[in-house]
């Protein structure tokens, strides 16, 4: 499996599907990992692109650190990634905290290796005490709730529930509880003022975890590139709720990269 190693010897594994001459970089949400996205990925990769896929260190096969469990640490592991791929003109593709993780990228780094960026469900949590207290408590259990409600809104099959407890349960307790930590604090305002590339954002209307108008709402608020897509009476895990529509839009927005650029 591949992995690099961050600075302060993390191992971070990803996926890296595709030959395309247009990278597309996909951050997952919490609590899961780079297997959230593999239906997106492929539908990508298939499509002409280069997907790259991560695992935040914490979660899935990277790297359970007791330290780094915070948003500079996880935008940092990014720019490893992305520097030792040598990746240029990439889209920035994030789910839930993974959007918080690639809007912090660039807040640190800079928009010069970024072509685009798409935000999917991201912004603040909506009750971050009740879900630290829940998860702290019995997280297996936790998981399992979340998977049959406020996640996808009953609208997927229970093999999509099985595999999100699964992925959930494969990270670390430290990590993932850091993580609602993280996802509580990330400060969106000093971050977005530097994007000034391309910007979908994509948020469903029925978002209980991250309510629209804290989140893709506020953010189209902020950044002057974006275009604001609201799936009206979607919840919140659009890449599997979703997929059909998430899809054409990625598609159409990637691939008039060429046609703009």
């Amino acid at each position: 499996m591949p992995f690099v190693t961050t600075e302060d010897g993390a191992r971070i594994f990803y996926k890296d599907w595709g030959a395309g001459e247009s990278p597309v970089l996909l951050s997952h949400g919490w609590p899961v990992n780079a297997d959230s996205w593999e239906t997106t990925a492929l539908l990508l990769a298939e499509g002409g692109h280069r997907v790259i896929a991560h695992d935040r260190r914490g979660y899935g096969r990277s790297t359970q650190t007791w330290h780094g469990n915070e948003m500079d640490s996880y935008a940092d592991d990014l720019a490893t990634l992305i520097d030792a791929l040598d990746l240029s003109a990439v889209t920035l593709v994030g789910h839930s905290i993974g959007g918080a993780e690639v809007v912090r990228y660039i807040g640190r780094h800079g928009t010069g290796r970024v072509a685009r960026l798409v935000l999917v469900s991201t912004g603040p949590l909506a009750d971050t005490d009740a879900l630290r207290a829940r998860h702290t408590a019995d997280r297996s259990q936790f998981y399992r709730e979340l998977a049959g409600g406020p996640i996808f809104g009953h609208a997927v099959s229970q093999g999509i529930r099985d595999a999100y407890w699964l992925q959930a349960m494969s990270g670390g307790h430290r990590g993932t509880t850091a993580g609602i930590t993280a996802f509580s604090t990330i400060g969106f305002g000093r971050d977005l003022a530097r994007v000034d590339v391309p910007t979908l954002i994509i948020h469903g209307g029925a978002d209980e975890l991250v309510p629209p108008d804290t989140g893709g709402r506020r953010t189209a608020e902020i950044v002057d590139t974006a275009v604001l897509k609201i799936y009206d009476g979607r919840p919140h895990a659009l890449p599997a709720t979703d997929r059909d529509r998430l899809h054409a839009d990625l598609l159409e927005f990637i691939d008039n990269r060429e046609e703009t650029s």
